[in-house]
């Protein structure tokens, strides 16, 4: 296991499944990532050399993707921005229940407990 960027990484995976750990990091900014530091896909965490490993990280921290702490900050400041517009998402929000239209007659159940910390 490696700490890298706040996150565990397994050794032993490849790099296309083993960074996706890290909140933030999908696909497409992946290959971006590996296109960039000429890194190949199926490379392994373990085979990548100190260097390059350094380079990664400077690679992903000075680049435009909000990752870790700070992208689960920006979507509660985006939840709790909703909330005070008091809009349509906002409000199914702040009472609990699913905001993107799905039913409620016998499905809320995992938005009830989704949304409950969001509640101002």
């Amino acid at each position: 296991m490696v700490y890298f960027l706040e996150t565990d990484i397994s050794n032993t995976k490849k790099i296309r499944y083993s960074l996706k750990k890290i909140y933030g990091l999908g696909h497409s900014s992946l290959n971006i990532i590996c296109y960039n530091l000429g890194i190949t896909k199926n490379t392994r965490i373990c085979d990548l050399s100190e260097f390059k490993l350094k380079q990664l990280n400077n690679f992903i921290s000075s680049s435009k993707f909000i990752i870790t702490a700070d992208l689960k900050k920006n979507n509660n400041k985006h939840a709790k921005h909703l909330v005070s517009l008091k809009c349509q998402k906002g409000l199914r929000r702040l009472r609990g229940l699913p905001v993107r239209g799905q039913r409620t007659h016998t499905n809320a159940k995992n938005a009830k407990r989704k949304y409950l910390s969001i509640k101002i």
